[in-house]
Protein backbone atom coordinates (compact mmCIF):
# COMPACT_ATOMS: atom_id res chain seq x y z
CA UNK A 1 0.00 0.00 0.00
CA UNK A 2 1.54 3.33 -0.98
CA UNK A 3 0.89 6.82 0.21
CA UNK A 4 0.44 9.39 -2.05
CA UNK A 5 3.98 10.41 -2.66
CA UNK A 6 4.35 6.66 -3.75
CA UNK A 7 6.10 5.28 0.11
CA UNK A 8 3.50 3.65 2.80
CA UNK A 9 1.71 5.93 4.88
CA UNK A 10 3.57 7.03 7.69
CA UNK A 11 0.31 7.92 10.30
CA UNK A 12 -1.70 5.26 11.13
CA UNK A 13 -4.91 6.16 13.88
CA UNK A 14 -4.96 2.85 16.07
CA UNK A 15 -8.38 2.40 17.96
CA UNK A 16 -9.21 -0.43 20.79
CA UNK A 17 -12.98 -1.41 21.42
CA UNK A 18 -14.42 -3.42 23.37
CA UNK A 19 -15.48 -6.42 20.66
CA UNK A 20 -13.19 -5.20 17.84
CA UNK A 21 -14.67 -8.38 15.94
CA UNK A 22 -17.99 -6.31 15.66
CA UNK A 23 -16.03 -3.05 14.67
CA UNK A 24 -13.82 -5.30 12.27
CA UNK A 25 -17.39 -6.42 10.63
CA UNK A 26 -18.89 -2.65 10.75
CA UNK A 27 -15.89 -0.96 8.92
CA UNK A 28 -15.40 -3.71 6.38
CA UNK A 29 -19.05 -4.03 5.26
CA UNK A 30 -20.65 -0.14 6.05
CA UNK A 31 -17.71 1.89 5.48
CA UNK A 32 -15.90 -0.31 2.77
CA UNK A 33 -12.60 -0.72 4.53
CA UNK A 34 -10.40 -4.10 3.27
CA UNK A 35 -9.40 -6.03 5.97
CA UNK A 36 -5.21 -6.32 5.60
CA UNK A 37 -4.44 -8.76 8.52
CA UNK A 38 -5.74 -9.74 11.51
CA UNK A 39 -4.26 -11.33 14.52
CA UNK A 40 -6.16 -13.07 17.19
CA UNK A 41 -5.39 -14.83 20.59
CA UNK A 42 -4.68 -18.21 20.87
CA UNK A 43 -6.96 -18.63 23.40
CA UNK A 44 -9.54 -21.12 21.87
CA UNK A 45 -13.16 -18.98 21.58
CA UNK A 46 -11.08 -16.25 23.00
CA UNK A 47 -12.38 -13.52 20.85
CA UNK A 48 -9.57 -10.98 21.09
CA UNK A 49 -8.45 -9.45 18.39
CA UNK A 50 -4.45 -8.99 19.06
CA UNK A 51 -3.78 -6.29 16.16
CA UNK A 52 -5.89 -5.86 12.68
CA UNK A 53 -5.35 -3.59 9.74
CA UNK A 54 -7.60 -2.12 7.87
CA UNK A 55 -7.26 -0.36 4.07
CA UNK A 56 -9.07 1.98 2.87
CA UNK A 57 -7.56 3.96 -0.52
CA UNK A 58 -3.86 4.58 0.27
CA UNK A 59 -4.40 4.46 4.60
CA UNK A 60 -5.12 2.12 7.07
CA UNK A 61 -5.94 2.42 10.34
CA UNK A 62 -5.08 -0.41 13.11
CA UNK A 63 -7.47 -1.76 15.87
CA UNK A 64 -7.44 -4.25 18.60
CA UNK A 65 -9.70 -5.31 21.57
CA UNK A 66 -9.72 -3.49 24.50
CA UNK A 67 -8.54 -5.37 28.08
CA UNK A 68 -5.67 -7.57 26.29
CA UNK A 69 -3.14 -5.95 28.70
CA UNK A 70 0.16 -4.63 27.66
CA UNK A 71 1.33 -0.93 27.80
CA UNK A 72 -0.36 0.10 25.03
CA UNK A 73 -3.95 -1.11 26.42
CA UNK A 74 -2.72 0.43 29.90
CA UNK A 75 -1.97 3.81 28.50
CA UNK A 76 -5.48 3.74 26.54
CA UNK A 77 -7.49 2.33 29.02
CA UNK A 78 -10.21 5.33 30.10
CA UNK A 79 -9.41 6.77 26.79
CA UNK A 80 -12.21 8.37 25.06
CA UNK A 81 -13.97 8.02 21.54
CA UNK A 82 -11.35 9.69 18.89
CA UNK A 83 -12.35 10.90 15.08
CA UNK A 84 -10.85 9.78 11.86
CA UNK A 85 -11.24 11.40 8.56
CA UNK A 86 -10.89 9.03 5.41
CA UNK A 87 -10.83 10.57 2.23
CA UNK A 88 -13.67 8.70 -0.60
CA UNK A 89 -13.98 9.38 -4.24
CA UNK A 90 -18.12 9.46 -4.26
CA UNK A 91 -19.45 10.91 -0.82
CA UNK A 92 -22.66 10.08 -1.85
CA UNK A 93 -22.40 6.06 -2.59
CA UNK A 94 -20.47 5.59 0.37
CA UNK A 95 -23.19 7.10 2.78
CA UNK A 96 -25.95 5.01 0.87
CA UNK A 97 -23.62 1.45 1.51
CA UNK A 98 -23.14 3.18 5.25
CA UNK A 99 -26.64 3.54 5.53
CA UNK A 100 -27.42 0.20 4.14
CA UNK A 101 -25.44 -1.41 6.82
CA UNK A 102 -27.26 0.28 9.32
CA UNK A 103 -24.47 2.78 10.55
CA UNK A 104 -25.50 5.68 12.85
CA UNK A 105 -25.19 8.84 10.44
CA UNK A 106 -24.44 12.40 11.99
CA UNK A 107 -24.60 14.11 9.39
CA UNK A 108 -25.82 13.74 5.61
CA UNK A 109 -23.49 14.18 2.88
CA UNK A 110 -22.99 18.20 2.88
CA UNK A 111 -21.51 20.85 0.27
CA UNK A 112 -18.67 22.51 2.54
CA UNK A 113 -17.89 25.87 2.03
CA UNK A 114 -14.02 25.23 1.45
CA UNK A 115 -15.58 22.79 -0.97
CA UNK A 116 -15.58 19.07 -0.19
CA UNK A 117 -18.58 17.20 0.21
CA UNK A 118 -18.50 15.33 3.56
CA UNK A 119 -20.43 13.32 5.34
CA UNK A 120 -20.12 12.04 9.28
CA UNK A 121 -21.19 8.82 11.13
CA UNK A 122 -20.53 7.11 14.69
CA UNK A 123 -19.27 3.28 15.11
CA UNK A 124 -20.57 1.03 17.16
CA UNK A 125 -18.40 1.87 20.18
CA UNK A 126 -18.65 5.61 19.67
CA UNK A 127 -16.00 6.71 17.48
CA UNK A 128 -16.44 9.52 14.85
CA UNK A 129 -15.85 8.68 11.36
CA UNK A 130 -16.05 11.61 8.91
CA UNK A 131 -15.60 10.66 4.42
CA UNK A 132 -15.13 13.24 2.35
CA UNK A 133 -13.50 14.12 -0.48
CA UNK A 134 -11.21 16.73 0.77
CA UNK A 135 -7.05 15.66 0.47
CA UNK A 136 -5.18 17.84 1.99
CA UNK A 137 -2.15 18.87 -0.40
CA UNK A 138 0.84 16.82 1.86
CA UNK A 139 4.01 17.73 0.07
CA UNK A 140 6.20 20.04 1.91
Amino acid sequence: MAGMDGRRPSIYPTLLYADAKAAIRQLTEAFGFTELSVYESDEEGDGTVLHAELVQGNGAVMLGSKGRGGLFDEAMKGAGPCAVYVVVDDVDAHHRRAVEHGAEILMPPTDQEYGSRDYMARDIEGNIWSFGTYAPDTAV
